[in-house]
């Protein structure tokens, strides 16, 4: 459960530790499959926080405790993903996309995902005002995940095969979209 208002922080080098602790949880290491030595955590993690890389990483905040992690890219930024993404969904063409995790056991439930999805994607409009949507794919099994996106708003606009984040899986994935506030479209 939250403690409070959702805040973002850049991710420093000295959430690392962190970070990596939560991506060892269960729950998180299921969907996320990531290498968490420290050499892993720094090689993955370590170029955006020097602006080396087009994703921005964020501490998520409750009650001024670190409780996750989002990202943010411009999918036009990753062209090799974006490639892979066009067979399965028409990618509008200044969208965004997110990934998230809740690293502390005792928040996840009670609507937290989608809270932080929604002070998230408000976020990102703000840093981005030419981006027009929001679209993240999600891996099928994965149903906390894309319930959350529908609690924050999100319309499953496609399902298809997308390489998965843990080899484990098979490739099918969900495809949720959030478009800009205003912008006319009735999928948004």
């Amino acid at each position: 459960m939250l403690d409070g208002p959702v805040t973002f922080r850049p991710l420093t080098r000295a959430d690392l530790p962190l970070l990596a602790r939560w991506l060892e949880e269960p729950q998180v290491a299921r969907w996320w499959a990531h290498e968490t030595t420290p050499e892993a955590v720094e090689a993955d993690f370590a170029p955006g926080i020097d602006g080396h890389d087009n994703t921005q990483v964020w501490v998520v905040c409750t009650g001024g405790r670190p409780v996750g992690v989002v990202q943010r890219y411009r999918l036009s930024d990753e062209p090799e993903y974006l490639a892979e993404l066009t067979p399965v969904v028409d990618v509008p063409p200044r969208a965004l996309s997110i990934d998230y995790l809740i690293g502390e056991p005792d928040v996840r439930g009670g609507g937290a995902g989608a809270a932080v999805l929604r002070a998230f994607v408000a976020d990102c409009w703000a840093a981005y005002p030419d981006a027009d949507a929001v679209l993240v794919p999600v891996a099928a099994g994965n149903v906390a995940s894309w319930r959350a996106l529908e609690k924050a708003g999100f319309t499953r606009v496609a399902e298809g095969p997308l390489t998965p984040d843990n080899p484990v899986d098979p490739p099918d994935h969900v495809v949720y979209l959030l478009r800009r506030p205003g912008d006319g479209d009735p999928t948004g």
